[in-house]
């Protein structure tokens, strides 16, 4: 099989961001007592991983419930067919470096829906910035109540000028698609963006555009729940469902930037910075930053395999065609 090739940029950043992900699981691992993991574990609270596991799943249903009423004026898509994809893609990030699973999901997508790969890209696009919108939103409700940071306020109000400009510019194309033509042709990737214009409004001048949007809220707002059930399987009974959606906005915000397959690293340090702004002992926050990751990585490496399993795909022949058919649509 042939392998893939890489620039040398995308092999630098490849290094660069492995290694700072793995300097930072160093720190996490270090001093953290790891003798006293397993007994923690032994005493978990296993009804409630059920319920953080159950819940991590049900994130990625309504994800993939989202994304087929996004794509539903250009082609009906059955839910599960949109869950099956997404699972594939989780799984392919998992293993994966570049988060190479969002241009595998859009690949089987393509493929199973007989859809233009642009539009699916484009559908993707417009998933992120619904979601961008909702965590602004979330983020100016959660300043109100809690004295984050600095650096988390800082971060939001950056996150909320860009996503303020983003959904700015995407009304504007859905209202003016003549005038945002004619704007495009004056960029460098003037032919990409009219491919985008078109697709955005093919999905944009319909009422399923709205739902969709809608249904990001309760995709957004469930991804706390995993996190809090998790704290009262482990015993930090003093966290409310509200100091876990903090968590989960500071875990979101910082896994904004690609890091390591799984956020390995990245997503441990997060949690630990977390945990310590609410006063937990550092290791304490760095046991539990261990298991919670493996609770909520697990499920989705499970349904990933089995979703995999399910397209007769091997990962590695799937992500060499879909990187194919995309450099392809950057060609025409």
């Amino acid at each position: 099989m042939e392998r893939i090739k890489l620039s040398w940029q995308s092999i630098l950043l490849l290094v660069l961001t492995n290694l700072a992900s793995l300097g930072i699981l160093f720190w996490v691992l270090q001093d953290v007592h790891l003798s006293e993991l397993w007994p923690e574990i032994q005493q978990m609270q296993w009804g409630w991983v059920a319920i953080a596991a159950v819940t991590d799943i049900l994130v990625y249903v309504i994800q993939g419930w989202r994304w087929s009423i996004l794509l539903r004026p250009v082609s009906r898509i059955p839910v599960m067919r949109s869950v099956r994809a997404i699972y594939v893609g989780l799984y392919a990030n998992e293993v994966l470096p570049f988060r190479s699973g969002e241009i595998i999901r859009s690949y089987l997508q393509s493929r199973w829906g007989h859809l233009p790969f642009s539009v699916v890209l484009s559908s993707i696009a417009i998933e992120r910035i619904f979601d961008g919108i909702w965590l602004v939103l979330y983020l100016s409700i959660v300043v109100q109540f809690v004295d984050l940071p600095r650096r988390i306020r800082d971060g939001g109000y950056v996150l909320i000028l860009v996503v303020g400009l983003l959904a700015a510019a995407l009304a504007f194309i859905i209202a003016f698609q003549t005038k945002a033509k004619e704007l495009a042709k004056h960029w460098r990737w003037g032919d990409k963006a009219r491919i985008f214009v078109d697709d955005l409004q093919a999905m944009g001048a319909s009422r399923s555009f709205f739902l969709s949007w809608l249904a990001s809220l309760p995709h957004l707002l469930l991804m706390a729940v995993p996190i809090y059930c998790v704290m009262r399987a482990y015993g930090l009974t003093g966290f409310t469902l509200w100091d876990a959606a903090v968590v989960n906005v500071i875990v979101r915000l910082g896994t904004i930037v690609p890091g390591a397959p799984g956020n390995l690293g990245v997503y441990q340090g997060l949690i630990v910075f977390a945990l310590m702004f609410f006063g937990i002992d550092a290791d304490v926050a760095k046991r539990f930053s261990l298991i919670v990751w493996a609770i909520v990585t697990l499920p989705l490496l499970i349904a990933g395999v089995v979703a995999l399993s399910v397209t007769g795909f091997n990962l590695r022949e799937l992500q060499k065609t879909a990187t194919a058919v995309k450099a392809d649509e950057h060609l025409k």
